[in-house]
């Protein structure tokens, strides 16, 4: 048996708003998550110790990552040459520079040569040799539509159109490397593609530039032991059956808040020709924590608050608090007292959201098609909201000095000589689209 450690989409140097700076390092603490979980990855691999390791692509946010975020992702992977342990890397969409042209992050790996390491940036079979027998990996980065299709030939195409033109296309490539494969040496294809019965998670927000859909049935091939997938960050296995299992490990530290309930981890996979068993090993990857809050209707809304944060481990958590209130309670918040009861998160943020008066029930007297004038207008207006009810006499006066404006001014224009009425058009729109019988009235 051929033991193989698969992991994916470990997005180095991500989610940095959800941390803070490490006083000791001077490094944001959400890159010593992705290290820490990572680095538990490779202990594993180390002390199993596997056979094999194939990542499935996403080692950064992008395709040119701060310098000391490579030296951390190369600190980790040199674990593994220094316990000769062969290393697949494959390019995923966030390795390659501006969507494929000029290269791929990972291929760093292959120019310089290091001892064990394939870069898999191209559809290819690699014959790999290990301390438990021979597997063949089949590599299938993350294709753009540039890598199989030119320019004109998408022209005036439905994107369903392409995505059915580029399936056309790589079915033959693929076809051709089934082909090369050897019958008696069990097959693992490793591949960074959206599969068409994936459960999306956040890589729907972080993908760079648009790839497209692989029918599943592509994957179900006799000659796969297993499918080891990347790109989606939700773990999953996309054929129950197991025949072969398509596995995606997701991601192996939250990256945001899309992904708060998701579990992170790696895969440990047991090979041999016509046989696969896989376990999901879960990962301790921080916790985020969202606590929603509607105080609207509560008599005190900062005990409420307290109150709903109080529920929740929010130790060493990434929390965010979203909270609904009336602009009468804002007076009511002691802020201070929430960033106390919040102390014990590793970070959070704190979000009130005012409830727009614009969702009232519409009053109808100030319906479509009402007579009513505009001083009646407004004082029915006030007598519904509470929260002006301590400067209503104030702004009925000043809506009754504005519009006898409005009516004086009327009057002025119409005794001039000169012709005035682009100016008594302009007043009755500031009037609120009086006519003028109603300016007359005023």
């Amino acid at each position: 048996m051929i033991k193989i450690l698969h992991l994916s989409d470990i997005h180095l140097g991500s989610g940095f708003s959800h941390g803070r700076i490490n006083p000791t390092t001077g490094l944001n603490t959400r890159l010593d998550d992705f290290v820490n979980t990572l680095s538990q990855c490779i202990d594993r691999a180390i002390n199993e110790p596997v056979d094999l390791v194939l990542f499935g692509g996403d080692a950064f946010p992008d395709a040119t990552p701060p310098p000391y975020v490579q030296e951390a992702f190369a600190a980790q992977f040199r674990r593994l040459v220094d316990a000769e342990i062969p290393t697949v890397l494959l390019v995923g969409n966030h390795d390659q520079h501006s969507q494929g042209n000029g290269g791929a992050s990972l291929c760093i790996y292959r120019t310089l040569g290091v001892p064990g390491f394939i870069v898999g940036d191209t559809i290819n079979t690699h014959r790999i040799q290990t301390r438990s027998g021979p597997v063949q990996v089949i590599t299938l980065p993350w294709l753009t539509r540039s890598t199989l299709l030119a320019r004109p030939e998408t022209e005036g195409l439905a994107l369903s159109e392409v995505n059915q033109l580029l399936t056309s296309r790589l079915e033959p490539v693929l076809e051709a490397e089934i082909r090369r494969l050897d019958p008696q040496v069990p097959t693992v294809l490793l591949a960074h593609l959206m599969a068409d019965r994936a459960n999306l998670g956040a890589e729907r927000f972080l993908a760079v530039g648009k790839g497209f859909t692989i029918p599943l049935s592509m994957l179900t091939r006799p000659y796969f032991e297993y499918v080891a997938l990347g790109h989606v960050h939700r773990h999953q296995n996309l054929n129950p059956s197991n025949n072969p299992p398509v596995i995606y490990p997701g991601s192996i530290e939250r990256v945001d808040f899309s992904e708060e309930k998701e579990d992170k981890g790696y895969v440990l996979v047991q090979l041999e020709k016509g046989r696969a068993e896989w376990e999901f090993c879960p990962l301790p990857a921080r916790v985020f924590c969202t606590i929603e809050v509607n105080v609207c209707q509560a008599a005190d809304p900062q005990s409420s608050l307290l109150k709903a944060i109080g529920k929740k481990e929010i130790a060493d958590a990434v929390v965010r608090l979203i909270y609904k209130l009336r602009s009468e309670q804002l007076d009511l918040i002691d802020n201070g007292a929430i960033h106390q009861a919040l102390s014990k998160a590793h970070s959070y943020t704190i979000r009130p959201e005012l409830v727009s008066q614009l969702a009232r029930p519409r009053l109808p007297e100030l319906g479509a098609g009402s007579s009513i004038n505009p001083i009646d207008a407004l004082k029915t207006y006030l007598n519904n909201r509470q929260d002006l009810k301590d400067i209503s006499a104030e702004m009925m006066e000043a809506a009754q000095n504005l519009l006898t404006g409005f009516s004086d001014r009327w009057l002025e224009l119409e005794d001039a000589e000169e012709d005035s009425e682009e100016e008594k058009q302009d007043l009755g729109q500031l009037a609120g689209g009086n006519t003028e019988a109603q300016l007359r009235l005023l």
